[in-house]
């Protein structure tokens, strides 16, 4: 049973690929352009439906006798190492054929040399990377509710459901608005290497996960039996504060790049600059110059938070990883922006002097 476990990512990915190939989608136009033909690149988009067909099929094995809604998280180590070998393979499968970037391998290695890549000419790598990372977590957590819910059944923790449903909405989210993510940071910016490949078969299913992970086998917290429901109804609304900042700047940003003329939500795109050189600074990119990594740090902190063991180390990695990630990636956009936008960008620092917590930081 180990054995299979430790193979289990491999079907998993390979029935996810197949799948984004075979299911119909719906053929969008991004934000970066194809160097051969100039056009818009074209991306077929079907993840909402990927993620569908892999629950049914989940559902199946269950129905058939082959396997338990715990399964998944009852061999969680031994889908972990799988996992971590097929990423490094896949990683190198990437890299390794590659022109070099000029830069020394380990770096090359890491955050790629290759900007974008569809396989077959229609499944994008990153976006495939993308649903893997979404439709794994997706079924890691419900297989470890399953688990908890088993194992207190008069007595399980309904904030063990409470970080169910919220991390199921951050992926159905994501899924349904994927043709927005095609205007983002990592579709134009990062490359093809270990950091996304490796992270989006190992790091995104998994430690997105911790807190469950870590926490499914225990009963319900004190805090939770003390304040119950306040405790559960302040952690939503600490997500979905986080959720309205970092999908209403995402969508007003997306609004904006597609139509600058448009208003969003009735709020006038206000700019900086002029033609192919205009920064948006009204709405929310008028409050700081990244605020929705603000939304999404609050929304790892509501997730987090959820689980109800604050004594637990390990769900706080979670939030604590966002802090991280997005406190270094502002400050490498904003040198991108820089070089981009020169004295443009100058006078939005300036007009907008926070960067990412308004009135604060």
């Amino acid at each position: 049973m180990s054995l299979i476990a430790f193979l289990t990512p491999a079907v998993m990915y390979l029935a996810i690929f197949v799948l984004s190939l075979w299911l119909p989608a719906q053929r969008v136009e991004g934000y970066i352009t194809n160097p051969e033909t100039g056009a818009p690149q074209i991306y077929y988009l079907n993840g909402l439906r990927v993620l569908l067909a892999m629950v049914s099929i989940g559902a199946l094995l269950v129905w058939g006798g082959w396997f338990s809604w715990s399964w998944l998280y009852l061999f969680r180590w031994e889908l972990l190492a799988g996992a971590f070998v097929l990423g490094i393979v896949y990683t190198l499968y990437l890299v390794l054929p590659a022109q070099p970037t000029g830069k020394p391998f380990l770096a090359d290695l890491f955050l790629g040399r290759t900007l974008n890549h569809a396989h077959f000419g229609r499944v994008d790598v990153k976006m495939y990377l993308y649903v893997v990372g979404a439709v794994v977590l997706f079924l890691n957590t419900w297989s470890a509710v399953h688990f908890h819910v088993n194992l207190y059944p008069w007595g399980h923790n309904p904030g063990v459901v409470l970080h169910a449903i919220l991390i199921s909405f951050f992926v159905l989210d994501y899924l349904f608005f994927e043709r927005v993510h095609l205007w983002t940071y990592d579709i134009f910016a990062e490359r093809l290497g270990f950091k996304l490949a490796w992270g989006c078969f190992v790091f995104y299913p998994f430690f997105y996960f911790i807190g469950l992970w870590s926490t499914a086998d225990l009963p319900t917290p004190d805090v939770i039996h003390s304040l119950g429901w306040v405790w559960l109804v302040g952690c939503t609304l600490v997500f979905f504060c986080g959720w309205m900042l970092a999908r209403g700047a995402n969508m007003q940003k997306y609004t904006f790049k597609r139509d600058p003329q448009a208003n969003f939500m009735g709020i006038a795109p206000v700019t900086i600059g002029q033609g192919d050189r205009q920064v948006l600074a009204s709405g929310f990119w008028g409050q700081s110059r990244h605020i929705n990594y603000l939304g999404e740090v609050l929304m790892a902190l509501g997730i987090a938070a959820s689980l109800g063991h604050v004594d637990v180390i390990w769900p706080w990695l979670y939030p604590l990883y966002y802090v991280i990630l997005l406190g270094t990636r502002e400050r490498d956009d904003d040198a991108r922006c820089e070089e981009k936008y020169g004295e443009v960008w100058r006078a939005y620092k300036k007009a907008v002097p926070y960067r990412i917590i308004p009135r604060l930081y």
